[in-house]
């Protein structure tokens, strides 16, 4: 029995639909359509049989580039179809495919498309809810912990990184940080800080895109030892740099469901929105930070443009100090 997921929404989405794909994978082969930039992320997953990038913002936009997905699809004769995405126009492709079950949740805008519609869990992570599609009812965070497999490129190129910088198995902890995020109002705004508490102590690495680079080189500028790996990994040598790592501190943000995948401890630190979503870490020993007592929080789904009130203090209020306390906490925990 062949199944068709269609996930084109952020990265930490994609992370987080493994649960889903790892269920239907021991049903039959799976195929998945993601965006270009999350194409690589499964790359490598035992239950993908294809990857079907779909770059709806490029060069497959417009009617012209979806009637080409959607004669490509038709070809494969899926018995079922999976909206992890909700819009209207991933409803519309897996109709256009012409998979005649097609199940999303009844909340998505894409739900007059469904031929089956399952209830919106609001008490469940995400990951959790996406698996509740195939029918499945969550049993903890064991069953519902994503999971991505980096490669023997992926992890040659962090041996290269770290043997670059020299470290080495009995050097201090590796600390990661994460500093960038999509949503502006999600950036924690002290990590440079942060870094330059825990230097005395660990071993700082920063993670990031590209498009992250110059935040990264603000955090660890004038910062001895730090290593600065923006934008010389793939998502995938991303998260295997992560399971290398003791600790991730990391925004509302991808690194935060990467380091779920792989399983590292996080200090994720929560402003605009809140884990109450259902978006929180899954790894062992992580741990939330937010100032939950503030009547404005949360404001926001994914995180605003700009602070509604203008204040961010529930960014501007979380001490580096807090934060640095509570990554050595999990460091002194670990064996």
């Amino acid at each position: 029995m062949s199944s068709l997921v269609i996930q084109t929404s952020f990265l930490g989405d994609t992370i987080l639909t493994t649960p889903l794909i790892a269920e239907l994978g021991r049903r039959g082969p799976v195929d998945v359509v993601t965006t270009p930039a999350a194409a690589g992320l499964l790359r490598y997953h035992p239950s993908v049989r294809s990857v079907i990038a779909y770059d709806k913002r490029g060069g497959d936009g417009g009617v012209l580039g979806f009637l080409r997905l959607a004669r490509r699809l038709r070809r494969f004769g899926y018995e079922g179809a999976y909206l992890a995405q909700g819009s209207m126009r991933s409803g519309a492709l897996a109709l256009a495919a012409g998979v005649t079950r097609r199940v999303g949740f009844a909340s998505s805008a894409g739900r007059r498309f469904y031929t089956e519609r399952v209830a919106f869990r609001e008490d469940l992570h995400h990951s959790a809810r996406l698996l509740t599609l195939a029918g499945v009812a969550p049993a903890g965070s064991t069953v519902t912990r994503p999971r991505v497999f980096p490669g023997i490129p992926e992890r040659g190129a962090v041996d290269r990184l770290l043997a670059f910088h020299e470290v080495h198995d009995d050097g201090p902890p590796l600390v990661a940080l994460a500093p960038a995020s999509v949503w502006a109002t999600k950036r924690w705004p002290f990590y440079r800080e942060l870094a330059q508490a825990l230097a005395p102590s660990v071993r700082v690495v920063i993670l990031g895109s590209r498009e992250d680079v110059r935040l990264s080189d603000e955090v660890c500028d004038s910062l001895p030892g730090a290593i600065n790996a923006a934008g010389m990994l793939t998502v995938l040598g991303s998260a295997e740099l992560i399971r290398r790592c003791n600790v991730l501190v990391s925004n509302d943000s991808a690194p935060l469901h990467l380091a779920s995948a792989v399983d590292t401890p996080t200090v994720a630190i929560f402003g605009p929105t809140v884990p109450a979503f259902g978006f929180g870490p899954l790894a062992k020993d992580s741990i939330t930070v937010g100032i939950d007592a503030l009547p404005c929080r949360p404001c926001d789904r994914h995180g605003p443009r700009k602070c509604p009130l203008g204040h961010w203090k529930c960014m501007r209020d979380i001490a580096p100090p807090d934060v640095a306390a509570r990554v050595l906490d999990i460091l002194s925990r670990s064996p």
